[in-house]
């Protein structure tokens, strides 16, 4: 298994370590109950340097992101960050990334960890054809990412960095210090809270992951692993990439048309149009129980004793304290309040969809 900078951190803390897609990573330091609570009321930490950067520069940077990705990034500032979708030529999504302008020839793709190698070869695919004037190149095993998740985030970062955080809107960044090293610092995250990603190269970003975690004992900052991260997204209704979506999946089929701009061109669009005109025959919706147990990934999901979807996320709440999950289901039945049923095992229970998110943060 390949491993984070952050590995023997991991270790010395007595995290469980579990192969995560070829990486070895924390999955619970003490157990996900208490790390997704600790999210939730003060602040966790969590080692996401697995995941992909990849640097796109040059005179004709946005001309490649324009034709490659379906958001349209013309009206993008200098330090905002947008949320995109790469798709195949049949208009299924291989990624949903984030794309960073660091200068009005620059741009930085933060890519999932499993698609990074695929997303570089589609972007690059895309640079030959075109002859564009400009450049890619990966940086993922020169960059080192934080995630800190939470209420008490920006109190805890604050003392680290001379900036003025507050200064930073949502999915907006700024390039400063993150105790003493250069940092690339984005309010912007995967639980649903006010956070901060924190990019800074991989072989500093040790020095700061105990720096930030000196920094928040007093505030209740903990290590949290992937197990917390993943009830955490799941409750904030945000989808985990190859398994909520794969490439037979189209951002019609899941909440993110909103990442389409029709207007223009880019891979995948003519499928893309012909799924649009026919409608979608599926559609991802949020569900809670209503019986006993708890929907797990791949249960099928029934309607009077026939089969009318499948489950792809499943967990118990801790912030709810009850059973939700997303599901994969015909349209006819995606709409919210509408009764389902759950195959749990040898049992069917009960359960109702409901609207996305399970939860939203008071933003008071």
């Amino acid at each position: 298994m390949k491993k984070t900078p952050l590995y023997e951190k991991h270790v010395s803390l007595n995290a469980k370590i579990i192969d995560f897609g070829g990486w070895a990573m924390p999955v619970q330091y003490t157990n996900v109950i208490d790390e997704h609570k600790a999210t939730r009321k003060d602040a966790a930490l969590f080692d996401i340097c697995h995941m992909g950067e990849i640097e796109i520069k040059g005179p004709q940077a946005l001309d490649l992101l324009q034709l490659s990705l379906t958001r349209n990034l013309a009206e993008q500032e200098i330090g905002q960050v947008k949320l995109s979708a790469l798709l195949n030529e049949r208009g299924g999504i291989i990624d949903d990334l984030t794309a960073y302008k660091m200068a009005e020839d620059s741009f930085t793709l933060v890519t999932n960890a499993s698609t990074r190698e695929i997303d570089l070869a589609v972007i690059s695919s895309v640079l030959k054809k075109n002859k564009f004037a400009c450049r890619i190149e990966d940086v993922s095993d020169k960059t080192g990412k934080l995630d800190l998740q939470g209420p008490r985030s920006e109190e805890i970062l604050q003392g680290l960095v001379k900036d003025d955080l507050k200064k930073i809107k949502y999915y907006h960044f700024t390039e400063t210090h993150v105790a003493g090293i250069p940092s690339i610092v984005s309010r912007s995250g995967y639980t649903g809270e006010d956070g901060f990603e924190i990019y800074a190269p991989a072989d500093n970003i040790g020095h700061i992951w105990d720096k930030v975690l000196d920094a928040g004992l007093s505030f209740g900052l903990k290590p949290a692993g992937l197990g917390a991260r993943d009830t955490l997204r799941l409750e904030a209704g945000m989808m985990l990439n190859g398994q909520d979506m794969t490439q037979d999946t189209s951002p019609l089929d899941v909440p993110y048309s909103w990442l389409i701009d029709w207007n223009k061109d880019f891979t995948g669009k003519p499928a893309l149009e012909k799924l649009k005109k026919n409608g979608p025959a599926k559609k991802l919706a949020g569900f809670e129980m209503t019986g006993r147990g708890i929907a797990r990934h791949n249960y099928k999901v029934l309607s009077d004793g026939n089969q009318i979807g499948i489950v792809t996320s499943g967990t118990f709440s801790p912030t709810l304290n009850k059973p939700i999950g997303l599901a994969f289901l015909d349209v006819s039945y995606s709409a919210p309040e509408t009764a389902i049923d759950i195959a749990i095992r040898e049992t069917v229970a009960g359960a109702k969809i409901v609207k996305l998110p399970f939860y939203k943060r008071d933003k008071r």
